[in-house]
């Protein structure tokens, strides 16, 4: 046993490349890009800001089977109506696992939309749902939702590789449109392993954002929202 400040007479040197390094692990940026055009299709505003806000819902769907396998837990999703279930996937025939491609609902991917609100939520975490949905259409206090849009496959740019999700939304509502929120709608499909039939089919918020400041949109203007993912920018 070493005692007092013969501790201190040790010549110990740390290998540099046990340091941390920013570029040891990957890492994942998500950033927000908001652009608004006015009537005449002319560019009056670019918004950007980082997005780090992925829901719970998220969070439960990225953990590996793994984790379900050896705590023996389930976590609790909830879908944008409300509605929970115990999700639970494993490797056994009493699993229920997500399908893919999304068959029931002829889905390619599990992408439905971005949406828009007009409130906001001060954690963005628990999140299931956006405060205060903009409906999709040309009345009062709408705005007319876009096909969303995803590049074919991951873009490569030097040693960064990043995909996007896009949507378009044109405000024909007779007046101007403020957006304060964001999120990203996905739909699950859960089935079981034994026999591949289908548990149910999921609609869920998985990412959720508050715009700073919030966007508006003038009558006969639209706006083009960008969720760009990152890795190694």
């Amino acid at each position: 046993m070493m005692i007092g400040e013969t501790v201190k007479d040790i010549n110990v040197h740390i290998p540099r490349d046990a340091y941390d390094s920013e570029k040891d692990v990957p890492t994942l940026n998500v950033y927000l890009t908001v652009i608004v055009k006015d009537a005449e299709g002319n560019i009056i505003k670019v918004h950007v800001q980082r997005s780090h806000s992925p829901t719970t819902n998220f969070i439960a769907l990225i953990l590996p089977v793994n984790y379900y396998t050896v705590t023996g837990s389930s976590i609790t999703i909830t879908s944008l109506a409300g509605a929970t279930y115990n999700y639970r996937p494993a490797f056994s025939n009493s699993g229920n696992d997500i399908a893919y491609p999304n068959g029931a609902y002829n889905y390619p991917s599990y992408l439905i939309e971005i949406d828009v609100g007009s409130g906001q939520q001060s954690n963005p975490l628990t999140a299931t749902n956006l405060a205060a949905p903009i409906a999709n259409g040309s009345g009062s206090g709408q705005l007319l939702y876009g096909a969303p849009s995803i590049p074919s496959s991951i873009i490569a740019s030097g040693s960064s590789v990043y995909f996007y999700i896009s949507q378009t939304f044109n405000n024909w509502s007779g007046s101007t449109a403020t957006i304060t929120e964001v999120g990203i709608v996905t739909r699950i499909q859960l089935v079981q392993p034994a026999n591949n039939a289908t548990v149910g089919s999921y609609t869920l918020l998985t990412w959720y954002d508050v715009l700073s400041p919030p966007i508006s949109v003038p009558n006969g203007g639209s706006v083009t929202i960008y969720y760009t993912f990152t890795v190694n920018p």
